[in-house]
């Protein structure tokens, strides 16, 4: 009996079982097209502002750009500073020095008809970043920044960070096969630089302390053996000052995408920024603009500087062999571009007498970066 039992509550639990299947609520299958505006209100420079519209969580695609919008800056004294669509989504301003003492608002007008504003916001002022510092642990490369209000007037900060690195290609490439004949190469293809800008939210505030003063605010952490470090290594901090309205969105916004995923973590909530839709008071629009200066600074981490014996990664594990092509194939191998010659072994009177080949991807640094050395660059 006790048996049977059993295997009738077994049976029960399979059957259930089987009958459950995933469900993705309307709302989240199917979202309305919210009007996403991704940006701010630069003081002292060009002024950049991204438009979108917001999909599903299901969606493997980029987000549908809003194109052809008007886009305008406008202050309390009704002066209009307009931006250009320089790619689709994206509107510039002009270089433009605004004053800091006026409030600030961004307009929008879309192809449709439909109006976007946001509030009136005061302007603030970035003080100078004072260093942009680093340190290494036994996770990694730790960098961090540092600043300083005197007037204590800035309080709430954001950063952003754009990284460059050095890398070398797999394989040294000494010939290119040109019109049907080999030539020593003449563009070099084994040393580039690649850019990536930090997708983390990175804030600080100093307002439970007297002095107005940053000290060691983690920016970001590059594990001990990066390719990214192999050979030199740059950031570049821009530093933003906000209002606490500001600052609190961006906090709400840094927890529901980066603190989610274990049970004690906050619960995501609904954002809500300054941009609101003029035609329908009750359509969600996702963004905070706020109106700031910019200042910045740029570090290097040169490979000599860190701890010896670090074993990089490069990038390039998976090309760990060379093809060894004779002469009388030269013509039929390398007429593909799927193959590229990289050095070639001589005979006694330094002649070639065989050609190495690898892929593109382990030759040729370009697919992954650009070979045109940064103006900034040591």
């Amino acid at each position: 009996m006790l048996r049977a039992i059993k295997y009738c509550v077994l049976g029960l639990l399979l059957s259930l079982a089987a009958c459950v299947e995933p469900y993705a609520p309307p709302v989240i299958s199917s979202p309305a097209r919210y009007l996403v505006v991704d940006g701010f209100i630069n003081l002292n420079g060009v002024t950049v502002i991204r438009l979108s519209r917001s999909q599903s969580l299901a969606a493997t695609t980029v987000s549908p750009f809003e194109l052809k919008a008007m886009v305008s800056i406008k202050d309390d004294a009704g002066a209009l500073y307009p931006l250009a669509e320089r790619l689709p989504g994206t509107y510039s301003s002009q270089p433009l020095t605004l004053s800091p003492n006026r409030r600030y608002q961004l307009q929008v007008s879309t192809l449709t008809g439909r109006r976007y504003a946001s509030d009136l916001v005061v302007a603030k002022v970035a003080p100078p970043i004072d260093s942009v510092t680093w340190s290494v642990d036994g996770q990694g490369v730790r960098l961090y920044v540092n600043t300083h209000d005197p007037a204590n007037a800035t309080r709430y900060y954001r950063w952003k960070a754009q990284e460059t690195w050095q890398y070398n290609s797999a394989f040294r490439s000494d010939y290119e096969y040109v019109n049907g004949a080999m030539r020593p190469r003449i563009e070099n293809i084994f040393t580039c630089w690649s850019t990536a800008n930090s997708t983390s939210i990175m804030l600080g505030n100093t307002q439970k302390l007297s002095d107005d003063v940053v000290a060691d605010a983690p920016l970001h952490l590059l594990p001990r053996n990066s390719y990214k470090l192999r050979v030199k290594y740059s950031l570049l901090v821009q530093q933003l000052a906000q209002t606490a309205e500001e600052y609190a969105y961006w906090e709400m916004l840094q927890k529901n995408t980066e603190s989610l995923g274990t049970l004690f973590d906050p619960l995501p909530t609904q954002l809500t920024g300054n941009v609101h839709c003029l035609d329908d008071a009750g359509e969600l629009v996702l963004g905070y603009v706020g109106a700031t200066s910019v200042t910045q600074k740029r570090m290097f981490i040169d490979r000599s500087q860190l701890p010896l014996g670090t074993k990089y990664a490069t990038g390039y594990e998976d090309c760990i062999y060379q093809d060894t092509i004779p002469l009388r194939l030269v013509n039929d191998v390398f007429r593909n571009p799927v193959n590229v010659p990289t050095y070639a072994l001589l005979d006694g009177n330094f002649n070639p007498v065989f050609y190495l080949s690898s892929s593109p991807d382990c030759v040729d640094c370009r697919r992954r970066g650009t070979n045109v050395k940064p103006s900034f660059w040591p």
